[in-house]
């Protein structure tokens, strides 16, 4: 077997408390990229065990992580160097500051031997359990993170966290719940109503994107819905076995912002992070010559939104590549990018 290592949305705990979310499966062997999700608070604003802690990474989007880094390098600057691969600064957690390594699939094992859990803990392990039953995926394939990773959730409004391992078993799910209204489990389905209204402002408001167009996106979203009263997501993440390449055999160079349309031509690592787009037939705006070869995005709300033949158009930071393993050399298109300021998206355009 594999060794086990930082995976996507793993959670880790520094030396002074500070609680980083895992972003990926790719990280240099002394240190995993990740972002700060909680810090430290004395105010004790919380009415729970995590009374203790406040949230860094308030929102999900590119502003909110700009003011982690700030917040990094005012109080905590180690946690934060240029990445000799990404040609960026990022942040990260040495391995010689951390002190806890929490994994999804561990807490589950927990969450399963303990004879009293909570209401969402509980309600998690029906989700899981559903999931797993309708899927034929084994349990011990899942995992949950988020806040009820941490022991930092409150189970009247706390959402579920799923993490699903490996890759036929992540689509097995996705075929699941792609369609929620087939479902055996009546207490699974997406959003609706209300809900659905909200998701799309919300959507709307930090992305650079209409409300149909977020409702659109919604269509495509299979890993989001409600679980009885209750929001939840899952979240695919390959096992180290199936890692066909390791942090640094690729180099990336900034080219600059760029506008495309193309035809996707492969999508089947779109369902993980970084969602993978592989495309042809690029039509650039402007007079940049480029020979792109595949969109990719760190903003989740993007991935799963197209197959192949289906055309996207995407706007986000011009990267080039060069593989050492093969001196190959190709240009990207990144979404989620600092550079791009929250101004990056991937739409389906038919």
């Amino acid at each position: 077997m594999s060794r086990r290592g930082f995976r996507d949305r793993d959670f880790l705990r520094t030396t002074e408390d500070l609680f980083f979310c895992v972003v990926g499966p790719y990280h240099p062997i002394d240190r995993a990229i990740s972002y700060l999700k909680y810090a430290p608070d004395n105010t004790g604003s919380w009415q729970s065990r995590s009374a203790r802690y406040r949230r860094i990474m308030d929102r999900y989007t590119i502003s909110s992580l700009i003011r982690t880094f700030s917040f990094l390098q005012e109080n905590y600057p180690k946690y934060v160097s240029v990445s000799s691969a990404y040609g960026i600064s990022v942040t990260t957690v040495p391995r010689r500051y951390l002190r806890n390594h929490f994994k999804p699939e561990e807490k589950l094992q927990m969450l399963s031997e303990n004879a009293h859990p909570d209401s969402l803990q509980s309600k998690a392990l029906d989700l899981i359990s559903s999931l797993s039953e309708l899927s034929n995926v084994p349990a011990a394939s899942f995992g949950v993170t988020g806040s009820i990773l941490l022991d930092m959730h409150n189970p009247v409004f706390s959402d579920i966290d799923v993490m699903v391992y490996g890759t036929d078993e992540s689509f097995r799910v996705k075929n699941v719940m792609s369609d929620t209204e087939a479902s055996q489990d009546s207490r699974i389905e997406r959003f609706k109503g209300e809900k659905l209204k909200q998701w799309c402002a919300r959507k709307s408001q930090n992305h650079p994107i209409s409300i149909a167009e977020a409702k659109l996106l919604h269509q495509r979203k299979w890993n989001i819905g409600m679980f009885g009263k209750t929001p939840f997501s899952v979240h695919p993440a390959k096992t180290e076995k199936e890692l066909t390449e390791k942090y640094g055999d690729k180099k990336y160079q900034a080219r600059g912002m760029v506008t495309i349309q193309a035809t996707v031509t492969e999508s089947v690592d779109s369902v993980f992070l970084p969602a993978v787009y592989k495309v042809g037939e690029v039509e650039i705006d402007g007079e940049i010559s480029a020979e792109i070869e595949e969109v990719v995005s760190y903003e989740s709300l993007y991935d799963s939104l197209a197959d192949p033949s289906e055309v996207i158009q995407a706007h986000g930071k011009l990267e080039h590549v060069t593989d050492s393993r093969t001196d190959k050399e190709y240009d990207r298109v990144l979404v989620g990018s600092i550079e791009g300021r929250g101004k990056e998206y991937i739409k389906p355009l038919n």
